[in-house]
C-alpha cells in the first residue's frame, strides 16, 4: 500500500484552480489517454509573469494533486522562474510521492514546459529543437532524471549486471517503471554477465538473492526463507515464519522466488520446497 503526504491527499480531495481559462495566453499538454493519464495546463500571462494558471487531468489522485498543487506554485511567478521549476520540485510541495507515481509529476513538468515553449514560438522551431535534443543528454528515466549515460556509467564502471542494482546506483526505473524495458535492453548491451560461477560462487550468489531480494520481501507478511542445500540447477529452501503455513507456498516459490534466482543467478535454476 502506497503512503501519500497530507498534501497530496489534500489537494487530491480539494484541487485548486480546476478547470480552463477562455482565451489563454498558453496552453500545454501532456500524457496520453492510451497511457491512463493525461494534463491540459491553461496559463494567463501578464508583462511576463502568469497571473493565472489552471488545469484538466484525466488520472489517479496522484495526478491530480501534482496537477492541482503546480499551478499554485506557478501563479504569480515570472515566466523564467517558472521554467526554472522541475518535476522534482513538483514532489517535494507535495511534501514527496511514491516512486510509483512520480511520472506524475514528470507530467506536470512537461505540460508546463509545453505551454512555455508554445508561449515562445519554440513548438515552431522543429529543426532548432531536433538538433538540442540530439546535443542533449538523452533521458531514460525520467521520474529521476537519469540520463542513458548515467546507466551505461553505472554499468561499466560500477558493474551493476540487475534492474535492482541499477535502482541503488542511481534510482533508475524506481518510479512509473515505463523506463524498465529501455533499461534492460541497456543491461543486455553492456553487462558482463557472470556466464561460469565455480561452485562455491553458485551458492553464495544464490544466498545473496534469497537474503537481498526474497526474505525482505517475505519478511512485510512475517515469513521468512532459508537455504537448505543446492544440487546443480536445484535449489533446496525451506519457508518460514507465516510463509511455512501458506496455503499459497507452492505458488510464492514458483512465482517470486524461482523468478528472482533465474532472473539474477541462472535461468535454469528450479526451486524445491523442503518441509
Amino acid at each position: 500500500m502506497w503512503e501519500y503526504s497530507d498534501k497530496v491527499k489534500e489537494h487530491y480531495k480539494n484541487p485548486k484552480n480546476v478547470g480552463s481559462i477562455e482565451n489563454a495566453d498558453a496552453v500545454g499538454e501532456a500524457g496520453a489517454l492510451a497511457c491512463g493519464d493525461k494534463l491540459k495546463i491553461y496559463l494567463k500571462i501578464d508583462n511576463g509573469i502568469i497571473t493565472d494558471a489552471k488545469f484538466q487531468t484525466f488520472g489517479c489522485g496522484s495526478a491530480v494533486a501534482s496537477s492541482s498543487i503546480l499551478t499554485e506554485m506557478i501563479i504569480g511567478k515570472t515566466l523564467e522562474e517558472a521554467k526554472k521549476i522541475t518535476n522534482k520540485d513538483i514532489a517535494d510541495e507535495l511534501d514527496g510521492l511514491p516512486p510509483e507515481k512520480m511520472h506524475c509529476s514528470v507530467m506536470g513538468h512537461e505540460a508546463l514546459e509545453d505551454a512555455l515553449k508554445g508561449y515562445f514560438g519554440e513548438k515552431d522551431k522543429a529543426e532548432e529543437n531536433a538538433d538540442k535534443k540530439n546535443n542533449a543528454k538523452k533521458i531514460v528515466c525520467n521520474c529521476f532524471g537519469v540520463s542513458e549515460e548515467e546507466i551505461i556509467k553505472a554499468i561499466k564502471e560500477k558493474g551493476a549486471k540487475s534492474l535492482d542494482e541499477i535502482r541503488e546506483i542511481n534510482y533508475a526505473g524506481g518510479g512509473c517503471a515505463r523506463c524498465v524495458p529501455n533499461i534492460k535492453i541497456l543491461l543486455d548491451k553492456y553487462a558482463k554477465v557472470d556466464t561460469q560461477l565455480n561452485p562455491v560462487q553458485f551458492i553464495l550468489k544464490i544466498n545473496k538473492v534469497l537474503e537481498t531480494n526474497v526474505a525482505h520481501e517475505l519478511g512485510k507478511d512475517s515469513g521468512g526463507i532459508e537455504l537448505v542445500n543446492v544440487e546443480g540447477k536445484n535449489v533446496y529452501v525451506k519457508l518460514t515464519g507465516t510463509c511455512s503455513s501458506c496455503k499459497n507456498a507452492s505458488l510464492t516459490l514458483k512465482n517470486f522466488v524461482e523468478t528472482q534466482l533465474r532472473e539474477h543467478v541462472d535461468k535454469e535454476i528450479n526451486v524445491i520446497e523442503v518441509k
